[in-house]
């Protein structure tokens, strides 16, 4: 079992958001920046990457029930995602890493 304080001690990622969400449990990871696809086809407690930073991120996060958000490549998280992840106790992190990196991570780390 991984969970999201996992993600951020053993990849070294940047929490901007959600400190209160790090004890959720990551079972998955999902990559995909179109918010329909990923409201129909990403799994409760995945990890969900994006580059998208609006504040419709969080909502989808909430409602899917997802363990965290990614953010790749050092984008900027706009200011109201950071304070409604806040609110809904959604982390958000920050990586330099691209998708490929990111996801041979969580491979090297044993998810599946």
């Amino acid at each position: 079992m991984m969970l999201v304080k996992d993600i951020k001690d053993k990849f070294d990622f940047k929490v901007v958001a959600g400190e209160k969400g790090l004890n959720n449990e990551v079972k998955g990871l999902y990559c995909c920046d179109l918010l329909s696809w990923v409201m129909s086809h990403a799994k409760e407690r995945d990890a969900w990457i994006t580059v998208q930073t609006h504040i419709n991120i969080v909502a989808i996060a909430s409602l899917l029930n997802l363990a965290c958000i990614i953010v790749p490549e050092a984008i900027e998280v706009d200011e109201d995602t950071i304070e409604k992840a806040n609110e809904e106790n959604i982390t958000i992190f920050s990586t330099d890493l691209d998708n490929f990196r990111i996801f041979s991570k969580f491979y090297e780390a044993g998810m599946r």
